[in-house]
């Protein structure tokens, strides 16, 4: 099957129509879907779309030859829908709008509840899952299909997907929807995607093709008039499609007696949502107090690292008292006579399997030199303050992973409770400088911090191999456990 992009060169080069329709044929259901849950109404929906794919065909020589169109039309369709919903919201009242939402509520019971929140949370994901979910979902492909697309293994594409997939349902759970991820998956994959109505794929073929042509050619003007139909030009198509769609009527009256039950069912149900919004407005506020009480007893970052570093001499002197009561144990199962050890036999120095450490621009009494060990950074000498801002008693584990974009060995480091805020302090408080992630003594990363960092996670990349990245990722682990 020729792909979306080789359609999209044919017509952008031979200005092929059969190329184009087939497009819109392809991607008319998304569109239609993704605009029809935003506006609210066919009619807009119609017209968002003819926009989404007009805009395809004016642009279709600009797109880069890596662009993902199920991705790229999901995100017009998006801007459109906004920039429609503003435009009828300053001709028609709150009440009939909300008439049109509550005409459009789907019958099944998780989807009325997911479907008012779905295109808000696709937003909330970043662009390469957002891409993965539209092609698992939304169009129904395999999951080879979906890492072939975004450029990564099977195996990688579904673990992309399922953490899209949470974060969707922790997005819905946060909005008082509970679902789980595979009952969310199910919905989705039935619902999202929707029969556009019968004869908008050749309206839309049409009158794109007009608008990308009138582009390249002298007839800017003539096509623009074309794709603005008067009132009596739609009057006409309007009435040519009647025949066409008669056979629809029916299934629409169906749909509308439904509808009605629905509402009926819904206005049975306002006592209840009136009671469920105050208790959720009366849990808001105390949340807001309690997070104001915690706010007003955090820690400083020094504070924060003193702690961090008494705990972690209080398991290191554990771990001494178990070696010494071991080692006593074992000297006298065997009868030996000599006096037992008093300590525990001296370690050579090694270096920390963790630290982040501040570069600073010139070299100085409490700094040292180190060589930025990251990808594409050649033979950078940085100068790194010898006082580390944090170390490995601020983990909780570490584990290596596959980076998704580039595929090569990532460890991503998940930070204990004191830990998560000690290093939300120090991002916040060297924003716009540079931290060097320091592992067994060698520097692997060296980020500009842009913000604060709050998540309690966090990626180290660099130019170790899998068998390197596991090595330090046990080290850290190792450390960890010893405290």
């Amino acid at each position: 099957m020729t792909s979306d992009l080789e359609l999209l060169q044919d017509y952008a080069l031979n200005k092929s129509e059969e190329s184009f329709a087939e497009l819109v044929r392809r991607h008319l259901n998304l569109v239609y879907s993704a605009a029809l849950r935003q506006v609210r109404s066919p009619q807009l929906a119609e017209e968002v779309a003819q926009s989404v794919f007009t805009d395809l065909a004016r642009n279709a020589h600009r797109l880069a030859p890596d662009t993902i169109l199920t991705a790229w039309l999901y995100q017009v369709t998006r801007r459109t829908a906004i920039d429609v919903v503003r435009r009828e919201a300053r001709r028609q009242s709150r009440e009939q709008i909300a008439s049109e939402m509550n005409a459009m509520n789907a019958t099944a019971a998780d989807w009325t509840h997911i479907e008012p929140f779905l295109d808000e949370a696709m937003h909330a994901l970043d662009d390469t899952d957002r891409a993965a979910v539209l092609l698992r979902y939304f169009e129904n492909k395999t999951l080879r299909e979906v890492g072939q697309a975004i450029g990564t293994s099977e195996d990688a594409a579904q673990k992309r997907v399922s953490r899209a997939v949470e974060r969707l349902r922790e997005f819905f759970t946060k909005r008082g929807v509970t679902v789980g991820a595979s009952g969310l998956a199910v919905v989705i994959s039935a619902n999202a995607v929707q029969a556009a109505p019968v004869g908008l794929a050749v309206t839309i073929s049409a009158a794109a093709v007009l608008a990308g042509t009138a582009v390249h050619t002298s007839t800017v003007i003539a096509a623009a008039k074309a794709i603005a139909m008067t009132t009596l030009q739609k009057t006409l198509i309007s009435a040519a499609l009647i025949a066409a769609v008669g056979t629809g009527i029916y299934e629409a009256r169906q749909a509308s007696t439904l509808r009605d039950k629905v509402q009926a069912l819904q206005q049975q149900q306002v006592s209840l949502t009136g009671q469920i919004a105050r208790l959720n407005s009366n849990n808001e506020s105390l949340s807001n107090r309690v997070a104001q009480a915690r706010g007003s007893l955090s820690l400083s970052s020094d504070q924060l690292r003193e702690l961090l570093r008494l705990r972690g001499e209080v398991g290191v002197f554990r771990r001494q008292q178990r070696e010494l009561e071991g080692t006593a144990t074992r000297s006298g199962q065997s009868g030996a006579t000599s006096k037992p050890a008093s300590g525990v036999a001296a370690q050579p120095d090694k270096p920390p399997p963790f630290q982040v450490q501040l570069v600073v621009d010139e070299p100085g009494e409490n700094t040292e030199p180190m060589t930025n060990n990251a990808r594409g950074a050649g033979e950078e000498m940085l100068n790194v303050q010898k006082t580390p801002l944090m170390d490995h008693t601020a983990i909780r584990s570490a584990t290596v992973t596959t980076n998704p974009s580039t595929g090569t060995p990532q460890i991503d480091v998940e930070f204990s409770d004191l830990g998560k805020q000690l290093f939300a302090q120090v991002t916040k408080e060297h924003i716009n400088k540079r931290l060097a992630i320091v592992l067994d003594g060698h520097l692997y990363s060296a980020p500009v911090i842009k913000s604060e960092i709050s998540g309690g996670k966090a990626q180290i990349t660099g130019s170790f191999t899998e068998d390197e990245a596991k090595e330090l990722a046990a080290k850290i682990n190792d450390a960890i456990a010893s405290q």
